[in-house]
């Protein structure tokens, strides 16, 4: 079943949206696997070459195409993508649609599973205007106090404010890019990739350890390695997985989480704070580590990574100062800086 945004319906197929915007849900629940969600990418192929990959659940499709050459509304097109991930890979997913990729994410997440959620082509002011200013991509909890502050509760209310206002309350570029955003002006494309890859690093304890503190310790460098390797290739990651080997009765046991990032990042404080929290729910207080992993996931480049819009000078200052410290261990050597916590 599809359920259109009560946004007005557009009659014409040349008129329809056709940025689709799609998470995808195991029947039963959870996560695709790496395959099943291989799978599901080629299958939104078969429909259009322009599909971005979006781990580990999701991917943005410009569909325009394939709307004039199956001849279907976009709602009738994404009910045929709906049956056929469920019978070929036994997976559903909710569906926004749009005019541009960031219409196209806010649309999604009104749709649930099973359904269609469309924002027609010029309904973006319609369907902003009631929405809380958290709402909008790229406008965090922080942002979102600052503007209600001001009385800018709404997308609608930040929509009216004149650009000079907000440039004031959030600074020139970011008041820009939230001016923008109210008005639905999105000028990223759909950019076609395969399914993002990873990077992975590894440390082994030289005996079974019982520390906790050493293997936070552990964490961070693994954090700290792989945000350095991903900034010095230009990209960003959307998840981590924590593996961590351990002793027991028979032998020795892996325990694998992995956790979503709040936005695509290479900063290694957010990563370390996310491995912490995933470290945290293994629960193993008591346990015999000997090994313990980190996979950074969902791999883009960080030009083209959607980014949280923010005025925290704590935050900007630690971005500089790691992008300092990168250039000085590019050109000294990996441990020229590194955080107190590593040294000692």
């Amino acid at each position: 079943m599809s359920r259109v945004g009560e946004v007005s319906g557009v009659s014409g197929v040349s008129e329809q949206p056709g940025i689709l915007c799609l998470r995808f849900r195991r029947v039963g629940g959870g996560l695709p696997d790496g395959a099943g969600y291989t799978g599901l990418l080629a299958l939104l192929g078969s429909f259009t070459p322009l599909v971005e990959a979006a781990p580990p659940d999701g991917a943005l499709a410009d569909a325009r195409g394939a709307l004039r050459y199956f001849g279907r509304d976009v709602a009738g097109l994404a009910s045929v993508i709906r049956v056929r991930a469920l019978a070929l890979h036994g997976a559903d997913c909710a569906i926004g649609a749009a005019e541009n990729p960031m219409l196209a994410r806010m649309a999604v997440r009104q749709a649930a599973p099973g359904t269609t959620f469309v924002v027609p082509t010029g309904g973006a002011a319609a369907f902003l205007a009631d929405r809380p200013a958290a709402a909008l991509d790229g406008v965090g909890a922080a942002t979102a106090r600052t503007l209600c502050g001001y009385g800018l509760d709404s997308v609608g209310r930040i929509a009216a404010a004149p650009l000079g206002t907000l440039q004031r309350i959030t600074g020139v570029r970011t008041g820009r890019e939230l001016w923008e955003r109210a008005h639905g002006i999105d000028r990223t494309t759909v950019v076609p990739n395969a399914a993002a890859r990873s990077l992975a690093a590894e440390r082994t304890f030289p005996r079974d350890e019982l520390d906790r503190e050493r293997q936070r310790r552990a964490l961070m460098s693994l954090t700290e390695e792989l945000g350095a390797r991903m900034r010095g290739e230009a990209q960003v990651c959307r998840s981590l997985a924590v593996s961590v080997r351990y002793a027991d009765r028979t032998g020795y046991a892996t325990l694998t989480r992995s956790r979503t990032l709040r936005e695509p990042t290479a900063h290694s404080a957010e990563l370390t704070a996310l491995a912490y929290r995933i470290h945290d729910s293994f629960a193993l207080q008591r346990a015999r580590v000997r090994g313990i992993a980190l996979r950074a996931e969902g791999l883009g480049e960080a030009g083209r990574a959607a980014h949280q819009l923010t005025f925290d000078p704590v935050d900007e200052r630690a971005r500089r100062i790691e992008a300092v410290a990168d250039r000085l261990r590019e050109k000294f050597g990996p441990r020229a800086v590194m955080p107190g916590r590593l040294a000692a």
